[in-house]
């Protein structure tokens, strides 16, 4: 996962319903782009709220279409973990929680190996404290953290220092509002919603950084600066469905494939601004 770019990927839906062909398409379109793997179930793929099935169907779609690459699934319980296992999962995003976060990292890392996650609160988040994070970064099966503050660049910085104590540990970034800084700081790959769209404009800015490349890596943090502001925007719990917008609008899905069943109602208005915010990405 060093350095590899991990989309966390979004679920088409049709009402209330999965669209399983637009969910086949965006797996396989998916495979064709430079990333690592993919995060199924996670916060933009709406884990906790889908059932049991409509998770097997996620996971064995993404598992089918990239074969050899990373496959991360959002977990909040043991429960949970087993079936990602089961699925074939490589890894764990633990969903934060705030009593004995220490141990249900442990738990969890007996079922596969863990991402910790550190999230905004808006979105359901637990701000651990140094003391946490420094347990939770000390524990075996935990391979790293992935930082999602939204709008906190002194909490990343805070993190960031953490994770440098515990250096075979990733820090990942989450931060779709501010990425090209966040890379800077010293996140060493990105697991990140915005990404699962343009995803090769992701895919070059990591590579540029990776490389020192000024000349590549500036235009592209450039171009998903504005793209994050569009897309990342409140009502925050609306991002989802406008990452399905942008697949949309860059004929990856289906116009009608771009339901959140879970999400705010967002005016059309809208949808307009994310089709003119990928046109300018590819301008």
């Amino acid at each position: 996962m060093e350095w590899g770019l991990i989309p966390a990927v979004p679920v088409p839906f049709r009402g209330s319903k999965i669209d399983e062909q637009a969910q086949y398409d965006y797996a396989h379109w998916m495979a064709a782009q430079i990333i690592a793997g993919v995060a199924v179930w996670a916060h933009t793929g709406r884990g906790p709220h889908l059932s049991s099935s409509q998770r097997r169907l996620v996971l064995k779609t993404w598992r089918e279409a990239l074969p050899h690459k990373v496959i991360v699934a959002g977990a909040n319980s043991v429960d949970m973990a087993r079936e990602a296992a089961r699925g074939g999962a490589d890894a764990l995003l633990a969903f934060p929680r705030r009593d004995d976060a220490v141990a249900y990292h442990e738990e969890l890392g007996r079922e596969l190996p863990v991402i910790a996650f550190y999230l905004y609160g808006s979105a359901g988040g637990v701000d651990y404290d140094n003391e946490t994070l420094h347990a939770i970064l000390s524990l075996p099966a935990v391979i790293g953290i992935k930082v999602a503050t939204l709008d906190s660049v002194m909490t990343f910085q805070r993190i960031a220092a953490v994770v440098r104590d515990h250096p075979d540990k990733l820090l990942i970034t989450g931060e779709d509002r501010f990425l090209g800084y966040s890379l800077m700081m010293g996140a060493r790959a990105a697991l990140i919603g915005m990404a699962s769209a343009l995803t090769d404009v992701h895919a070059a800015l990591l590579g540029a950084h990776v490389a020192r490349d000024a000349h590549d890596f500036l235009p592209c943090a450039e171009k998903l600066d504005a793209f994050g502001a569009v897309t990342f925007t409140s009502p925050m719990e609306g991002y989802i469905r406008r990452m399905l917008w942008a697949l949309a609008a860059d004929g990856v899905i289906p116009e009608a494939s771009c339901d959140d069943p879970w999400g705010p109602a967002l005016p059309e208005s809208e949808r307009e601004t994310v089709r003119r915010a990928v046109r300018q990405a590819r301008g």
